[in-house]
């Protein structure tokens, strides 16, 4: 099981600030807790000085994540805020057929709203929907 783990970086942040990035081993934590077979693609793991590439090696990064998104099995995506690449991260895995798992209190935010398989206001709703076997369910297999 491949899981993408998308959200929030820079946000509206100016220049190359970071938001904190403490949810993406909250997130890993979870799923290899239930899962531990399971592949976690984290882009700030495979690219912590991102925010700071020159533009050329930027951009391919950035369009590189977005169709890794779409390979994935699972997509877990965190927005405590808007996130332009975590909009186009869940737009390609959308576009695919990739069930995905927002975290986030956007519920009436559209991107949120309407490619979202399930919505969790908290990772501790998150938590429980991994633990109670719904990755499980999710891809159709049993525990």
């Amino acid at each position: 099981m491949r899981v993408f783990i998308a959200g929030i970086m820079q946000g509206s942040l100016p220049g190359v600030e970071v938001h904190g990035q403490e949810y993406r081993g909250a997130i890993r934590e979870i799923i290899l807790a239930r899962h531990p077979e399971a592949e976690i693609i984290d882009p700030w793991e495979l690219h912590p000085e991102s925010p700071s590439y020159d533009a050329e090696k930027g951009k391919q990064t950035f369009l590189e994540l977005i169709e890794e998104a779409g390979r994935a099995d699972i997509v877990v995506a965190y927005l405590s805020q808007a996130s332009m690449g975590t909009a186009l991260e869940m737009w390609r895995a959308y576009e695919k057929g990739v069930p995905i798992l927002t975290i986030s209190p956007l519920v009436e935010n559209w991107v949120v709203k309407f490619l979202s398989t399930q919505v969790f206001a908290t990772l501790e709703e998150f938590e429980a929907f991994v633990g109670e076997g719904g990755l499980e369910e999710l891809r159709g297999l049993s525990t």
